[in-house]
């Protein structure tokens, strides 16, 4: 399956759903079972200065409410800008989540134009090193694009 089949699959979820909840369950759920590389997906939605932990599937992470500025989530977030790390033990930034992570994308929702506001971010680990290439950023941040207006 293409990105491309997979990204229309997710735009027409975010459009059906009743509002951004589901939106944002129907996007992890779709990322989760059509990459197997995604080992963890879920999305942190800003309120206030703490990113706080929305819909995931895989193992329960200990960071339900990660402040802005730390970790990964929290520097994608103050930065506004995707990160992607291809050895998660070798990035002092990193919170642990699982023993078993080796990689991890991250990727900011936010509203678009001149004053755009970071709303919240999709944040995917993988158990294998160096998981996410080019197009998995293209693919995450045009979702991250489709959830936007669902989150604002």
């Amino acid at each position: 399956m293409t990105d491309a089949i997979l990204l229309a699959d997710i735009q027409r979820a975010i459009a059906a759903a009743p509002d951004g909840h589901e939106a944002m369950v129907e996007t992890v759920a779709l990322l989760r079972a059509r990459l197997p590389h995604y080992t963890w997906a879920g999305i942190y939605v800003l309120e206030g200065d703490e990113l706080v932990l929305g819909p995931y599937l895989g193992k329960p992470s200990p960071h339900t409410r990660i402040p802005l500025g730390r970790g990964i989530c929290g520097a994608a977030a103050a930065e506004r800008a995707t990160i992607v790390v291809d050895d998660v033990h070798s990035d002092p930034r990193y919170l642990a989540c699982s023993i078993e992570t080796r990689s991890e994308i991250v990727v900011p929702i936010m509203t678009a134009g001149a004053n755009s506001r970071v709303l919240g971010e999709l944040d995917i680990d993988s158990d294998r090193p160096a998981a996410f290439g080019q197009s998995d950023r293209d693919l995450l941040e045009a979702v991250a694009a489709l959830l936007a207006p669902r989150l604002a």
